[in-house]
């Protein structure tokens, strides 16, 4: 468990929960792993009322140890909870599988997304977060504010200025961090998405992973739906920001607030949209490599056409003198089989002119 307090420009790092109400204008910032929450709920509840006014709801309490809820809003008349599913890292993404990304597929990143619910209950002078064990978003913050506080004497006052002002205002950047894992997400995916559509387009391929296509698109589906989970509920809560502004709060507070919450549902938005550009694009591409395939077969049967319908007038010749009869013209002419020769050879070289003019023959002809 770590406990930072926030007044008016500083912090400081705290041994352990107070159970009094922060100096005016500060807030507590209490940060503890899922694993660790029913162990420390006693002090954890304690500080709650001491700090916030009233204890978290057991219905909350259970939400917040569920490592599968989804992203969520829910209040009560003292506190808001929020829960936000953040995309996993690499490191957890392969603890799960218990197997690297493998190599070569350039799909594979897709079969890998995995997310983690980050839990926020805020106060208005307390901020209780449930993270992951090892979480990196509140790592960062962590690591940040602790930066801040060994150098906090030689900090300036805009230095100073950057560090939230309000329980609130650390979950939104909490949530613009998490969010931002999203957006460089779809930059791997959309560079993966395109390297397998040039390979399935080629004009020498022969074999599509269709499988690997399959988790790919339900990979998609399921991020559209998280992202459409997190839209709906951090605009939830904006909503009542808005409608219920804090009475503490100045006006440039809550401007600032709302309008980095706004950055937050703009960023979850672009990732929704950006998501659906991508399923697009895939569907074009397998009607396209199918479009293709028809193409490149219809280019066969038409030379395969064309070569049939050159021999077609020598195999009736040839059969034409094949015919069981005594007496037919020519043959037995001491020349008759040269000249016969030399009109098929002549009939199949005129056809294939023909043919070639036409472009029956033509590789890639219309």
């Amino acid at each position: 468990m770590q406990i930072v307090e926030f007044a008016k420009g500083t912090l400081r790092f705290l041994e352990s929960v107070p159970h009094q109400p922060p100096p005016e204008g500060g807030f507590i910032w209490v940060y503890l792993e899922r694993e660790q929450l029913e162990a420390d709920l006693p002090i954890l509840q304690r500080a709650a009322h001491a700090m916030g006014g009233s204890q978290l709801l057991d219905v909350h309490v259970k939400d917040l140890l569920n490592r599968a809820h989804p992203s969520h809003y829910d209040y009560t008349s003292v506190y808001d909870l929020v829960i936000f599913r953040r995309l996993a890292t690499e490191t957890e993404v392969t603890a799960e599988l218990s197997a690297p990304a493998a190599k070569g597929d350039p799909l594979a990143r897709f079969s890998r997304i995995r997310t983690r619910a980050v839990g926020f209950v805020v106060f208005d002078r307390l901020l209780v977060t449930v993270h992951p064990a090892g979480c990196f978003a509140a790592r960062v913050f962590i690591e940040r504010y602790l930066a801040d506080a060994v150098h906090s004497e030689g900090l300036t006052a805009a230095a100073r200025s950057r560090l939230p002002v309000s329980a609130a205002d650390l979950m939104v950047r909490m949530l613009n961090l998490m969010v931002d894992s999203y957006l460089e997400l779809r930059k791997e995916l959309s560079t993966d998405l395109d390297h397998w559509q040039h390979g399935l387009l080629a004009a020498n391929s022969r074999v599509a992973n269709w499988g690997a296509l399959m988790t790919a698109r339900n990979a998609l589906h399921m991020l559209e739906d998280l992202c459409e989970e997190q839209n709906d509920a951090v605009q939830e809560w904006l909503d009542t920001q808005r409608e219920q502004p804090p009475p503490w709060m100045g006006q440039a507070e809550l401007d600032g607030l709302l309008a980095r919450a706004r950055d937050v549902v703009e960023h979850i938005q672009r990732v929704v949209h950006h998501v659906r550009r991508m399923e697009q694009g895939a569907e074009t591409a397998v009607q396209i490599h199918f479009s293709a395939v028809g193409h490149r077969t219809n280019e066969i049967m038409r030379t395969l056409t064309a070569l049939t319908a050159i021999f077609l007038p020598l195999n009736l010749i040839v059969g034409f003198f094949g015919m069981n009869f005594e007496f037919m013209p020519a043959i037995h002419a001491q020349g008759g089989f040269w000249w016969t020769v030399s009109m098929m050879v002549a009939i199949a070289v005129a056809m294939g002119v023909v043919f070639w003019r036409k472009r029956y023959l033509a590789r890639g002809g219309r």
